[in-house]
């Protein structure tokens, strides 16, 4: 009888040990579960900005196409840095994404920051992209970018450019195209490309380097008149509008991007599947309409193509940073 007894709370022992360990696999099962299927997006910036845009817009068809939570969370300060340091320490789950634009790569070579941009994360897809130009009022006896920058040659130090900054990517990108031109011209940085713009409407500055929505209503009343831009092609809206190495400058692509990173290490097969939910919400034709009305055209470079991609950027805007000697306020 009593090793009857004894046999018996054995027995009771190992079914406790066995719904314990059921319990706890079912647990894990149920995390993994909310893991895969709720994802956070860290927008480095405040809401209703144009990283913003191309986060919420996506994330909202992703969940309805996919039956998934995506969770857009805003984490604004120091220029983008709070909310990419952030991510940058987050479990490299797949469960934390960043949407990553050009202050991504440009912030490390003008401050300390607790990040690298190639070493730190995993690149998913550059997903948006917003092209920038140079334009005059339209009473600018300049009609051409040639004419604007053979008159900047002829006047050393007068004439001027407006644009966000200092330390901008428009900053950036006068710089090398006053090197590619070999002009002396000033440049004006103001805190928005609205001021820049209603600066060059006032007449207070002879030109304007800024993104194309933010002119975009502007150019359209025929108020300002579009010489170039910097992107790699022609904005779509602006077909008659050349580049400006088509106007005969070499300079880099300058377009703002905005893409998607995960922190370093995180699975592949987790890279690949929120590729693959991002690209086909690309395409979706109702999302790419709504983000062409913000000036935002998608890309969907996604995988090795968009890392080389970062690479480039990283080097380029840091070469251009020192050799004009750039800083930071």
């Amino acid at each position: 009888m009593k090793r009857s007894r004894q046999s018996a709370r054995s027995a009771a022992i190992l079914v406790i040990i066995t719904l314990a360990s059921m319990c706890l696999v079912l647990s894990g099962q149920e995390a993994w579960s909310q893991t895969a299927h709720t994802t956070k997006i860290v927008v480095p910036f405040p809401a209703g900005g144009p990283s913003d845009t191309p986060a919420r817009l996506l994330a909202e068809q992703i969940s309805r196409a996919q039956g998934l939570t995506m969770i857009v969370e805003n984490r604004p300060g120091a220029n983008g840095t709070i909310g990419i340091e952030a991510v940058a320490r987050a479990v490299p789950d797949g469960s934390t994404l960043l949407i990553a634009t050009t202050t991504f790569v440009i912030n490390p070579h003008l401050r300390k920051v607790g990040y690298d941009p190639l070493a730190s994360f995993d690149p998913i897809c550059n997903l948006t992209s917003s092209p920038t130009i140079i334009a005059v009022s339209s009473s600018s006896p300049y009609r051409s970018l040639a004419d604007l920058l053979d008159a900047a040659r002829a006047k050393p130090g007068v004439l001027t450019m407006a644009g966000v900054g200092p330390a901008s990517t428009v900053h950036i990108a006068f710089e090398m195209l006053k090197r590619a031109a070999n002009i002396n011209m000033t440049f004006i940085p103001y805190a928005s490309a609205n001021l820049a713009v209603n600066a060059l409407l006032g007449e207070h500055v002879t030109s304007v380097f800024g993104p194309y929505p933010g002119a975009a209503e502007q150019l359209k009343s025929g108020k300002l008149r579009a010489l170039a831009t910097p992107s790699r092609t022609r904005i779509e809206a602006l077909p008659d509008v050349p580049t400006v190495v088509e106007s005969g400058y070499t300079i880099s692509e300058m377009d703002v991007w905005f893409g998607l990173v995960a922190p370093t290490k995180t699975p592949k097969a987790s890279l690949t599947r929120v590729a693959g939910w991002f690209t086909a919400a690309l395409n979706e034709p109702e999302v790419r309409a709504k983000l062409v009305a913000q000036g935002l055209y998608p890309v969907g470079m996604c995988g090795a193509d968009f890392g080389a991609f970062l690479r480039k950027q990283y080097g380029e805007y840091g070469s251009a940073i020192h050799a004009a000697n750039i800083k930071a306020e």
